[in-house]
């Protein structure tokens, strides 16, 4: 269930909330119990990491998906000297830890 970020536009009260996207907005302010309680626009808590789908067909927008044929037939090659350095990151994954 999403988390849904809302404030008073009478008092300033903010609260988050867990609801169902199913769920009515909430209007009704638990602070000051005017009916001024607005749902916020927020930012997504989640971020796309790694090289699977998101980089290879939209991250570079047309650049991206040309070069994601070419890059496929490159990786092969390039996947046997990438193995040694991944070994030596902490965590053993593609990320910026080292």
């Amino acid at each position: 269930m999403p988390i849904y970020a809302y404030k008073c536009e009478s008092c300033g009260a903010a609260k988050d909330v867990l609801q169902k996207i199913s769920d009515p907005a909430l209007t009704d302010c638990p602070a000051c119990g005017k009916s001024t309680f607005r749902k916020q626009v927020t930012a997504a808590g989640f971020q796309l990491k790694g090289n699977g789908w998101y980089a290879t067909d939209f991250r570079g927008g047309a650049a991206g998906a040309a070069g994601a044929s070419s890059s496929a037939s490159s990786s092969a090659s390039s996947s046997e000297s990438a193995a040694a350095p991944a070994a030596a990151h902490s965590c053993g994954g593609d990320c910026s830890c080292a």
